[in-house]
């Protein structure tokens, strides 16, 4: 396993875990004031869409990460009809949230659909943002790894938007394992493969906006889950906080919305960039299943 590909899979997770307590609180003043700053792993609030997780559990995101991860380890590598499988079982009797995605993949599977063609119409952001697994198998192959990341993405989110930016976001994170730093592998990534709307426009709207507070800059962009709003608060969230794994994730909680799916997206390439030792002992140790994450990528780093 490429050095620091585990410390991506770390990134997207704490994340995840992080944003757990105000994930989809769009009002920054109520998190202000009913929660405080979130520097910390925390349970939901009982009113929340997540109210059946404790502290150091994912949202329905992480657990897809999950899900992924565990595929990746016990198939030795990227297999959607495996990973299409595992997938279906996590949400068979599942007590967390279900997004319309979820909800309409798994009709789309009911009725007959094969993982190629059972996605959603979904533009969330959350499809692409569950790649950080893939890179633990193909950090070293960037074919096999966009392959991957695209078709991960499709069998849950099939819009070109969505899948194009699992594509980004992969070919990003391969060139920080490279060695590139997260900001010029981005911009390297947009000049080779993605100068075209709409994604030219997403990454100058997120590093025009570096010098802007983030709760500014993603209010500005749209706090929500679509991909149009995400991905430019992905960007900004990259860009100005480069070199503070710590930073960018409590400053993306703060912002409010869907701080699980840029976290993890933002959490993933940081991450990457930070190594394992970046990232706070107390988020990683307070995850509740920290010890089958470390189990699974031990697996996957004796595979590779």
């Amino acid at each position: 396993m490429m050095p620091n590909a585990a410390a991506a899979v770390w990134g997207a997770l704490t994340a995840d875990a992080l944003a757990l307590g105000a994930h989809w609180i769009y009002d920054t003043a109520q998190i202000d004031n009913q929660i405080g700053r979130v520097d910390r792993l925390m349970a939901p609030p009982a009113n929340s869409f997540h109210k059946t997780k404790q502290k150091g559990e994912f949202t329905h995101y992480g657990d897809q990460i999950m899900v992924l991860l565990t595929s990746l380890a016990e198939s030795g590598g990227f297999r959607l009809e495996a990973f299409a499988t595992q997938w279906q079982a996590l949400f068979d009797g599942y007590d967390g949230y279900f997004d319309h995605a979820t909800k309409d993949t798994l009709a789309r599977f009911k009725a007959g659909k094969l993982p190629p063609d059972a996605g959603s119409n979904s533009t969330d952001l959350s499809g692409a943002a569950r790649i950080a697994p893939l890179v633990c198998c193909y950090a070293d192959d960037p074919q096999e790894l966009v392959a991957a990341a695209r078709a991960q993405t499709a069998m849950t989110h099939n819009t070109p938007d969505v899948v194009d930016s699992a594509e980004f976001f992969a070919r990003t994170l391969g060139n920080v394992l490279a060695g590139q730093p997260p900001l010029d592998a981005l911009q390297a990534v947009r000049r080779a493969y993605f100068d075209r709307p709409p994604f030219d426009g997403w990454v100058d709207q997120g590093l025009q906006s570096v010098a802007e507070s983030t709760r500014s800059a993603i209010r500005r962009f749209g706090q929500m889950c679509d991909v149009g709003a995400g991905f430019p608060g992905v960007i900004h969230l990259i860009a100005a906080y480069t070199d503070s794994f710590e930073d960018v994730l409590v400053a993306n909680v703060m912002a409010g919305g869907d701080s699980a799916a840029r976290g993890l997206v933002a959490g993933t390439i940081l991450g990457a960039s930070a190594g394992v030792d970046g990232i706070p002992a107390e988020w990683r140790d307070g995850l509740v299943h920290r010890e089958r994450i470390a189990n699974l990528l031990d697996r996957l780093s004796a595979n590779g």
